[in-house]
């Protein structure tokens, strides 16, 4: 990677820490849509690199807001993470192996769609979700999380229906994403994936995210909230496109 594309990578690394640091969410989806879309690094790499950056972006927003996190909801989402993520990843690795265009075709729908999740408001329900369905949901975010290590669009629509505060939504968000890219992080680990070439730009990207994060704390934009949700979700929306075209380009190739 040379300096201009170095510079790209933490642009997007940059974007997408503040985002996250201001909305709860997000951070992965902008990143891996961004660099995945520039194919700036292989999926497999780029989702490794972005779960260990995920990991301290998100214990720093994180910081001091632990007793908002709700716990029941924490747990249901929890227990059905860590097996979607164990599946995610482990059919990241074969479609790359494989079916490397239909894996770039599933990260750019994936992009489109939770794009499309980020503008579309969720109805907020009467009641807090049931074990079952908390479950399901995290069990969905998982897979995505292993498969791109970017749960966000699907947790998200799941917590934001919830009858809760936003304070609350926002921690219990960001604690789940610390425990989906924690397990992802080890499945990595455990089967090699932990390179030099992924620390490398881990090391970079240390101080962006730290910068990113420490910026959405201090200086939130302006915007209101829903016309911040619209700005990402039309630059989210080409790039999901750009990149299924490009996939597309390549079955049909």
């Amino acid at each position: 990677m040379d300096s201009s594309e170095l510079f790209f990578f933490l642009a997007a690394v940059f974007l997408g820490s503040y985002i996250q640091a201001v909305t709860g969410f997000a951070m992965g989806m902008i990143i891996v849509a961004i660099v995945g879309g520039a194919r700036l690094l292989d999926i497999p790499t780029l989702a490794a690199t972005i779960s260990l950056l995920t990991i301290l972006n998100v214990i720093l927003a994180i910081w001091g807001n632990l007793q908002h996190v709700h716990r029941k909801m924490f747990l249901y989402l929890v227990l059905g993470q860590i097996p979607g993520v164990y599946l995610g990843f482990y059919l990241m690795a074969w479609l790359d192996t494989y079916y490397l265009a239909l894996l770039e075709l599933a990260l750019g729908l994936f992009v489109t769609l939770g794009s499309v999740a980020m503008v579309v408001q969720p109805q907020p329900i009467a009641k807090m979700s049931g074990p079952t369905s908390t479950w399901i949901a995290g069990f969905s975010g998982g897979i995505v999380g292993g498969l791109f290590s970017a749960s966000g669009p699907v947790l998200g629509w799941f917590a934001y229906r919830q009858p809760a505060t936003m304070q609350v939504i926002k921690a219990t968000l960001l604690a789940c994403f610390v425990m989906t890219t924690a397990t992802r992080t080890v499945f990595v680990g455990w089967t090699g994936g932990l390179t030099t070439t992924v620390f490398t730009y881990v090391a970079w990207g240390i101080p962006v995210v730290l910068l990113g994060a420490f910026m959405g704390r201090v200086l939130p934009p302006r915007l209101a909230e829903q016309q911040m949700k619209r700005a990402i979700f039309s630059l989210l929306l080409l790039l999901g496109l750009w990149i299924c075209g490009l996939a597309i380009h390549s079955l049909w190739a």
